[in-house]
């Protein structure tokens, strides 16, 4: 059974950091690229941030490049986002993904991402 499991979410005031966990049970991490995204009320799912099997491609959105950084531990099957200098417009729920299709290649799009956590709540106080 694939699972995928957020954690370090949590409030905090705009200026400030948060790094994201993901840890992935099952094989599904190996050989997966991996991805970040978020969800703000009333606005559909946004692609964060994406690394390959290797950590050799990275991948960001335009607003957030320079201040997150995505990177991962395959052997303890974990996905961080360390996210810097955080802005009310960071608010949202993140979700980490798993696409083990294109493990070389990681995508930006949410379709093609087979496995889902369930998400950790970030809110950035102004």
């Amino acid at each position: 059974q694939v699972q995928l499991v957020e954690s370090g979410g949590g409030l905090v005031q705009a200026g400030s950091s948060l790094r994201l966990s993901c840890v992935v049970s099952g094989r599904v991490f190996n050989r997966a690229a991996m991805g970040w995204f978020r969800q703000a009320p009333g606005k559909e799912r946004e692609f964060v941030a994406t690394i390959s099997w290797t950590s050799i491609t990275t991948r960001y959105t335009d607003s957030v490049k320079g201040r997150f950084t995505i990177s991962r531990d395959n052997a303890k099957n974990t996905v961080y986002l360390q996210m810097n200098v955080l802005t009310p417009e960071d608010t949202a729920v993140y979700y980490c993904a798993a696409d083990p299709a294109r493990p070389y290649s990681p995508s930006s799009y949410d379709y093609e991402y087979g496995y889902w956590g369930q998400g950790t709540q970030v809110t950035v106080s102004s």
